[in-house]
């Protein structure tokens, strides 16, 4: 039976019409999940790095969540002042995506981490403890490495001076070398080290070589072997972060509510 050309030309477009749909819905549909799953990977982050969840302990999406929401509070802060913004809705701000708006970002000035663009307001997490203490304080940390920026999380203590953990998420180091920033052994001997000294100044350094203790050397972390620059660059954006320019005035704002206490 032959047709005509309207009609071909008519089940053609009919044809695309269907399977345009069908790609755009599956498109949606990927990119909600790739979403949730940012999302998930991002508060089993800061899990691990409060203590909360050991490091490749399997917990479903679910119980990531009833956990997290349960003991993590996300906290608007004004970074310029260290104060709380009640304003912006800390649980769906997203802090990189404001970085490259001009309104709610300023050009950093020239620093060692290379961090170019500050958001105006960042995100920072606290961590309660089951009778609802405060345990942890962690706050997002950023910088270039070797080969990339490099993208993860701090947790401080209550004190905000013992260090309880870090953590990267995101990273294009060398598998290896820089890539060992993601090892659980080297991220450990993080723990029980101070972030500043006794006049408050980022004093923790990644050092070339083995550091001793935390007791006996809290200032120092060992390095990456064979990898001097990524190590560099670590030691470069947790002081960037916990300082004056990131997130050291609400550092200090949270150390003077507990002395005013």
């Amino acid at each position: 039976m032959q047709h005509s050309t309207g009609y071909i030309i008519g089940f053609t477009a009919a044809v695309c019409l269907v399977c345009s749909v069908f790609v755009a819905g599956s498109a949606v549909s990927l990119k909600d999940r790739q979403d949730a799953n940012v999302i998930l990977d991002r508060q089993t982050k800061v899990l691990i790095v409060s203590g909360l969840m050991q490091e490749g302990e399997d917990l479903s999406p679910e119980a990531v969540g009833e956990l997290f929401n349960s003991r993590v509070t996300p906290i608007a802060v004004d970074l310029a002042t260290g104060a709380l913004n009640n304003e912006i809705d800390a649980a769906t701000y997203d802090q990189q995506k404001a970085l490259r708006d001009p309104e709610l970002s300023i050009e950093a000035a020239t620093n060692a981490a290379k961090v170019r663009r500050l958001p105006k307001v960042g995100i920072v997490f606290q961590v309660r403890n089951e009778s609802g203490e405060l345990d942890a304080i962690i706050i997002p940390i950023e910088g270039a490495g070797l080969w990339s920026t490099l993208y993860g999380y701090l947790a401080l203590g209550p004190d905000t001076r013992a260090i309880k953990g870090i953590t990267f998420y995101q990273h294009g180091e060398t598998p290896g070398l820089g890539g060992e920033v993601d090892n659980p052994r080297w991220k450990s001997r993080w723990t029980g080290r101070l972030a500043f000294n006794d006049k408050w100044k980022p004093s923790i350094s990644v050092i070339k070589g083995a550091a001793g203790s935390p007791a006996d050397d809290p200032y120092r972390v060992d390095g990456l072997s064979g990898a001097t620059i990524t190590s560099r660059g670590v030691d470069s954006l947790v002081k960037y972060w916990i300082g004056d320019a990131g997130f050291g005035p609400y550092l200090a704002n949270v150390r003077g509510a507990k002395v005013k206490s």
